[in-house]
């Protein structure tokens, strides 16, 4: 696990101790590892370090409401199959030139069907590609619940066996079982059978201190000082009733808007001027500057701590006074 951690190190990615567990814990049980979490929390970007940390194609099948098999799995190249008979059409006037029936030139033709259904017209979609790969690949299911629970059932045969059934073809099994992660911002509940398959993952808001490590690693340009005034800003920013929180990739782009403005300090004009790189929605800016305008801190509510949000590593004064 240790060495999982350095690995994906190196590609600057921040990997916790359960992180690199369930990591360590895939790649030994050969099992599928669902990343749950809120979005931009760094959960994509763990299958693409982790792939690029071993060495591998990362395969990634982006998911949507209505996408289907021929869309995932496969689709035949008519258009191609097309051109072929055309460029083959004496060999097919040959063929069935001295056929005495229809019935006959059917029967002909269909003998041939092999030419014209095999692996050269076959354009393989993500699933396919990761299970015909000659060599061991990552395969990326990004936001598995954004598609219909069909094609999540679908996905069960896929993810328990790693082959595929092409009714011209026959069965085609993996080469190599891929590194399979799927990641989900929990938008609908997934199926049991679906998590029943896969190891388990909740990557949620990281705390301030691990979130100042992951800004300081990927925006270094930035002053220490501000970074952290930066980081706690937003971990306080988390706990107001938001229509969307500021995710880390939202920080990360923040650090670096920062940098781009040369800014010395999170000033009122600052801050008026950049929140809508955290901030997406207006009335979520409307609250934020309104908190901010009244000299009032957006302070972690009276409330017990919920359990599955991150407790906060960072003090009052951290906030910045100007």
């Amino acid at each position: 696990m240790a060495d999982v951690r350095d690995l994906l190190g190196r590609q600057n990615y921040i990997a916790s101790d359960e992180i690199s567990t369930a990591i360590f814990l895939a790649e030994r049980l050969g099992k599928p590892l669902l990343a749950e979490g809120p979005a931009g929390v760094g959960k994509t970007e763990l299958a693409k370090a982790w792939a690029a940390a071993q060495g591998r194609e990362l395969i990634r099948l982006q998911c949507y409401e209505g996408l289907d098999e021929t869309k995932a799995l496969y689709e035949w190249e008519y258009a191609k199959q097309l051109l072929y008979t055309q460029l083959l059409r004496e060999k097919l006037s040959d063929l069935l030139g001295d056929a005495q029936s229809l019935r006959e030139a059917a029967d002909r033709l269909a003998s041939q069907e092999d030419v014209f259904f095999s692996e050269r017209f076959l354009l393989p979609r993500p699933l396919l590609r990761a299970i015909m790969s000659d060599k061991p690949v990552v395969l990326l299911i990004d936001e598995i619940d954004r598609a219909d629970a069909e094609f999540e059932a679908f996905l069960l045969e896929v993810l328990s066996d790693f082959q595929v059934s092409v009714p011209e073809l026959g069965t085609l099994k993996a080469k190599h079982v891929p590194t399979v992660i799927l990641t989900s911002n929990n938008t609908r509940e997934l199926s049991e059978a679906l998590k029943r398959r896969c190891l388990y993952i909740h990557i949620d808001y990281p705390d301030l201190e691990a979130e100042l490590r992951v800004v300081q690693l990927k925006v270094p340009g930035l002053a220490p000082k501000l970074a952290r005034e930066a980081v706690a800003l937003v971990q306080r920013l988390r706990t107001l009733d938001l229509k969307k929180h500021p995710s880390v990739s939202e920080t990360l782009d923040w650090a670096r808007a920062l940098v781009e403005l040369n800014a010395r300090q999170l000033d009122k004009a600052t801050l008026d001027t950049t929140l809508n790189v955290l901030l997406k929605y207006e009335s979520d800016l409307q609250r934020a500057r309104r908190l901010l305008q009244q000299g009032d801190r957006p302070d972690r509510p009276d409330r017990p701590d919920r359990p599955d949000r991150p407790r906060g590593g960072y003090r009052g004064s951290d906030w910045t006074n100007n």
